[in-house]
């Protein structure tokens, strides 16, 4: 096959012109990963690499491993049909978040995307807020964010529901199928053209797996029910995979993600609340903190019902994560907030001790 129908074009030829490399070396793309392997397609068709010395120290250095959709320079032996991993390319964009638990590290889901379908169900697991957590991650990819409300068939509101996303992400196309039935599947052609590199990413039980097969033609993937008390699925996806599609676009399925913590995406949630920059943008006072100013635009639209409150709150939530997350990363920023909080905790002293001194007056 040629690399071209692996989503090769002239950005990553550029890569790897300016890449330092062997001779021997030839670029691949990885299409799946298991443990410390990871499968990889090219021109030589597919096989399996593990990781040269230098990859796997710098790897275990900052726990950038290679993700699928990366680029890579391998070096294909074709005595035992296995490869070498020498080098990623840089990524043109990468969708990633926080791992979970308590570890400051970033996961890198998927590499060089075009598109990200962010897929929701219609269902009672349907969630406006995820939503806008998944936005703010898309837009800080580097990724095209393409919004599918799947499970129509399960919803008698369906044109209420894609208003009510319309609302929050008045910029992105919102799509609305059953993959079940392949009612308005079709929606998806435009975004699956040939060459192109789409992620599908969602919650677990929002019908991912039932999508590609759809659009696969066959059933390669394994679908499971959801609960009824809660709409809520199991894990069917277990790893991530990147597939060829009958249109010779490119797509990746991903486990269903039971979290997703924020990581770096401060222009992320930016860019998902813009109107809420904007309404801040007109208040009063430069620095407004939106809580009781006068000339407060945002408390206003609150009030008026213009801006949903939760949709506030949950951009609040959002920046609280980001800023967080900066200053256990950032050693100076650490010190700025500490310092920050001198000062205020010195403030307080002062305030309770003119208090006592008031009160001894009295």
């Amino acid at each position: 096959m040629l690399l071209e129908e692996w989503g090769w074009d002239a950005y990553f030829e550029a890569m790897w012109n300016a890449l330092e490399r062997e001779a021997a070396e030839v670029p691949a793309r990885v299409v799946s990963q298991q443990r410390s392997l990871w499968r990889i397609a090219g021109e030589f068709g597919e096989r399996w690499a593990t990781p040269s010395g230098r990859l796997r120290e710098s790897g275990d250095l900052d726990g950038d491993w290679p993700a699928v959709g990366d680029w890579v320079a391998a070096q294909v032996t074709c005595t035992d049909n296995r490869a070498t991993l020498h080098a990623v390319l840089q990524r043109r964009s990468q969708f990633v978040r926080k791992v979970a638990g308590k570890r400051l590290a970033q996961q890198v889901i998927a590499a060089n995307v075009d598109t990200a379908f962010l897929v929701a169900a219609l269902d009672g697991d349907f969630n406006l807020r995820r939503l806008e957590r998944y936005l703010a991650q898309c837009w800080e990819s580097g990724a095209s964010p393409v919004i599918v409300l799947n499970k129509t068939d399960e919803c008698d509101a369906v044109a209420a529901r894609v208003a009510d996303v319309a609302s929050i992400a008045p910029s992105v196309p919102v799509l609305a199928m059953s993959a079940q039935t392949g009612s308005g599947i079709v929606a998806m052609d435009a975004f699956l053209t040939a060459g192109r590199t789409v992620v599908l990413l969602g919650s677990s039980g929002v019908g991912k797996s039932t999508m590609v097969n759809r659009l696969l033609g066959h059933d390669s993937r394994a679908t499971q029910p959801v609960r009824e008390s809660d709409s809520r699925g199991r894990h069917t996806t277990t790893a991530r995979e990147l597939l060829r599609l009958p249109t010779g676009a490119l797509i990746i399925d991903t486990p269903g993600l039971r979290e997703l913590q924020l990581w770096d995406a401060a222009d992320g949630v930016a860019e998902s609340f813009a109107d809420i920059e904007q309404l801040a943008s007109e208040c009063r006072f430069r620095d407004c903190r939106h809580n009781n100013e006068p000339g407060c635009a945002v408390l206003a639209a609150i009030a008026s019902g213009v801006l949903d409150r939760a949709r506030w709150e949950n951009r609040r939530k959002l920046e609280r994560e980001q800023e967080f997350l900066r200053r256990k990363m950032d050693p100076e920023a650490r010190h700025e907030s500490q310092q920050k909080l001198k000062v205020l905790m010195r403030g307080v002293k002062q305030m309770y001790g003119q208090r006592e001194k008031d009160r001894g007056k009295a």
